[in-house]
C-alpha cells in the first residue's frame, strides 16, 4: 500500500541546516556542473563515460529526492517555501531519465510526475478582506487536482452559496498535502494555523468551522486543538458537525446524517454503474464496495455503524470496507470473502471518503498487487472488478447535508463552541436544568413579567437550550441568526409552545413560549424575531446566572 509515515527525514534536516545563514540561497546540496563533474574525474572537458554520466544522473536525482524528502513532513518552518521552490527548480532541470531515478524515504518520479488534473481550476481561498464573519472549511487535503477541486471544492462552493454573507476560506491539515501542492502547482494553501492567523489579521469576530472530515477521529480532534489555541481572538468559534455525525456507542447505532449519506453514495453509485435501482444490480449478481481510510480511533466504529445502516436500508449487495482495515471486518479479504458468500459475481470498488486522492487512485484502483482492484480481480472469484474514482464531496446531496451542518452550528443546534473567547460554555455545566436570566435589548421583546425575567435553561451533551415564555401571543416566530437569514429559503424557525403563566393577583394567561438554542452564557448573540404584521426585527440577548 502507499500509506506513508508522516516523519522528518534526515534529508529534511540536512537541507534545513544548508539553509542556515543563507538569505538568497536554497539547499546547497547541488552536485557540481556537469563539465566541473567531468573534468574532475576525467582531467579533461572531454564527454563524461557512460559509467560517469550515470554517477552524475544519480546524484542529481538523489539531490531532488533530498529536496523532496525535506518537505514530506507535517510540520510548516520558515524554511518550507524556499524548499519547495527548490525542489520543484531541480525537478525542472532533470532530464526524463534522471527524473526515472528519483527515489527517497518518501520521493519518486510521481510526486512530480504524476497527471492528477489542472490545477488551476482550483481555488486556494486564501484571499484576505474575508469580513468580520467567515467560515473555514477544514479539511485533510488532497494533491490531486480534479480531486480537489470537485469534491473539496465542491462542498466550499456549495457553502459560500448558502451563507453570502459569510467570507468562506479553506485550510488543510496535512501540511504533507499543502506542501506537495505548493512545490508541483504553486499553489499555496493555508494549513489551519495559518487560516486562523489570516482570520485574525482580517479582523474576523464570528468564525465558524466546518470541517470536511468523515467522523469525530483522530483528524477532528486535532482541528479542535488548533482552534482552541485561537479561540481567545474571537468573539465567537463554533465547529461544525463532520458528515457523519454523532459516533454513536456501538454498531447498531445509526442516525440521520448516516442514512442520508448511505442513500445519497448508493444513489450515485448505481447510477453511475448504469443499473436502474440498487435491487437491479443485485439481479444482475452486481455489488458495492464501499472503500473508507480506516481508523484506530474509537471513531472506527462509524464504518461499521455504516454497514448498519446499509442494512437497514435494505441494501444487501452493499459492502463496507477501509484501507486499514480498522474494524477487523473492514480488510480487504474480509470484504472479499462476504461479496463471494452473497454469491455476486461482478465487484464495484468506490471510495467511501469525502475526497477520491491518493487512496482511491492507488490503493483502491491502482496497478500495484495489493490495490484493492488487482487483490478482487486476482482472487480469479468476480467476472468483473470496476471502479469509481469519485469523493462523496461532488454528490449535490453530500453538499446539501453540510450545509445543513453549518447552519445548525451558527443556530447552536449542533457543533461545538470552542476555547475562552466567551465564558460561560455548555462544557462547564453539568447536564440538568437550571434558572437563569434571559436579557434582551428591548422593552417591547421579553420575558414575561411572572417568571421574573427568566427561563428554565437545559444543559444535555454539550448543548444549551433555554425555554421562555413572552408576555402575550403577538410574536409568532423567532430564528437563531438574523431577520435576512430567516427570511430565506430553507431557514429552520423556532416554533412557538403555548405557556399558562400565573401571575400574583391570582390571574393567569396564555402567552407563547419558545425554545431557544444558547451557544454561550453572558454574552450577547442575535435572535431575531417575526410578529402578526409579518415583520421581521433583529435582536441582540444573552443568558446569564444559570443556578
Amino acid at each position: 500500500m502507499r500509506t506513508r509515515k508522516i516523519v522528518l527525514s534526515i534529508a529534511a534536516a540536512v537541507a534545513a541546516a544548508a539553509l542556515a545563514g543563507c538569505a538568497d540561497v536554497a539547499v546547497d546540496i547541488t552536485p557540481k556542473a556537469e563539465d566541473e563533474k567531468t573534468e574532475a574525474v576525467t582531467g579533461t572537458a572531454d564527454e563524461p563515460t557512460a559509467a560517469e554520466q550515470a554517477d552524475i544522473d544519480q546524484e542529481k536525482a538523489d539531490e531532488v529526492a533530498a529536496l523532496i524528502d525535506s518537505i514530506y513532513v507535517q510540520e510548516w518552518n520558515e524554511e518550507t517555501d524556499l524548499l519547495c521552490e527548490e525542489a520543484r527548480k531541480k525537478w525542472d532541470a532533470l532530464t526524463d531519465a534522471q527524473k526515472e531515478l528519483v527515489e527517497g524515504e518518501f520521493a519518486d518520479p510521481d510526486y512530480f510526475g504524476a497527471d492528477t488534473g489542472d490545477a488551476s481550476k482550483d481555488d486556494p481561498l486564501n484571499a484576505d478582506d474575508i469580513g468580520d464573519k467567515e467560515i473555514l472549511v477544514a479539511s485533510f487535503g488532497t494533491s490531486f487536482n480534479d480531486s480537489r477541486s470537485e469534491d473539496i471544492g465542491g462542498v466550499e462552493k456549495a457553502i459560500a452559496a448558502a451563507f453570502p454573507e459569510y467570507g468562506v476560506r479553506r485550510a488543510f491539515t496535512a501540511q504533507i498535502i499543502v506542501n506537495h501542492v505548493q512545490a508541483r502547482d504553486g499553489e499555496k494553501i493555508d494549513n489551519m494555523d495559518q487560516a486562523l492567523e489570516r482570520a485574525v489579521s482580517n479582523g474576523v469576530r464570528e468564525l465558524v468551522i466546518q470541517p470536511t472530515h468523515l467522523m469525530h477521529g483522530a483528524e477532528y480532534d486535532e482541528l479542535k486543538e488548533a482552534a482552541a489555541s485561537f479561540a481567545d481572538k474571537f468573539d465567537k468559534v463554533v465547529i461544525a458537525e463532520p458528515l457523519l455525525g454523532d459516533v454513536g456507542k456501538d454498531a447498531t447505532v445509526v442516525n440521520a446524517d448516516k442514512k442520508t449519506v448511505a442513500e445519497a453514495v448508493v444513489a450515485q453509485a448505481v447510477e453511475d454503474a448504469g443499473y436502474d435501482s440498487i435491487d437491479a444490480a443485485a439481479d444482475d449478481g452486481a455489488a458495492f464496495v464501499l472503500m473508507g481510510h480506516g481508523t484506530a480511533h474509537v471513531a472506527k466504529v462509524s464504518y461499521s455503524q455504516m454497514a448498519t445502516q446499509m442494512a437497514d436500508l435494505g441494501y444487501k449487495n452493499v459492502f463496507i470496507g477501509t484501507v486499514e482495515g480498522e474494524p477487523e471486518e473492514t480488510a480487504c479479504e474480509n470484504v472479499m470473502e462476504d461479496v463471494k458468500k452473497g454469491g455476486y459475481k461482478k465487484v464495484i470498488l468506490r471510495p467511501l471518503m469525502v475526497v477520491a486522492g491518493d487512496h482511491a487512485h492507488n490503493d483502491m484502483a491502482g496497478d500495484e498487487p495489493d490495490s484493492w482492484k488487482n487483490v478482487f480481480t486476482g482472487s480469479g472469484a468476480f467476472d468483473s472488478v470496476e471502479c469509481q474514482i469519485a469523493g462523496l464531496g461532488r454528490i449535490g446531496t453530500v453538499q446539501d447535508l453540510y450545509v445543513s451542518h453549518t447552519k445548525d452550528a451558527m443556530a447552536g443546534k449542533t457543533g461545538e463552541v470552542i476555547g475562552t473567547a466567551k465564558e460561560g460554555t455548555a462544557a462547564e455545566l453539568a447536564d440538568g436544568e437550571y434558572e437563569a436570566e434571559f436579557v434582551t435589548d428591548s422593552s417591547m421583546f421579553h420575558v414575561n413579567d411572572a417568571k421574573d425575567g427568566k427561563g428554565e435553561l437545559t444543559v444535555k451533551d454539550g448543548q444549551m437550550t433555554i425555554h421562555i415564555s413572552l408576555t402575550s401571543k403577538n410574536i409568532t416566530n423567532l430564528f437563531p441568526g438574523l431577520a435576512e437569514d430567516a427570511q430565506k429559503d430553507g431557514a429552520v424557525l423556532l416554533e412557538p409552545t403555548t405557556d399558562t403563566v400565573e401571575y400574583e393577583d391570582g390571574t393567569s394567561e396564555e402567552v407563547y413560549g419558545f425554545d431557544v438554542p444558547v451557544p454561550y452564557l453572558d454574552n450577547d448573540f442575535d435572535l431575531a424575531l417575526i410578529g402578526k404584521k409579518g415583520e421581521w426585527y433583529d435582536h441582540k440577548v444573552s443568558v446569564k446566572a444559570p443556578k
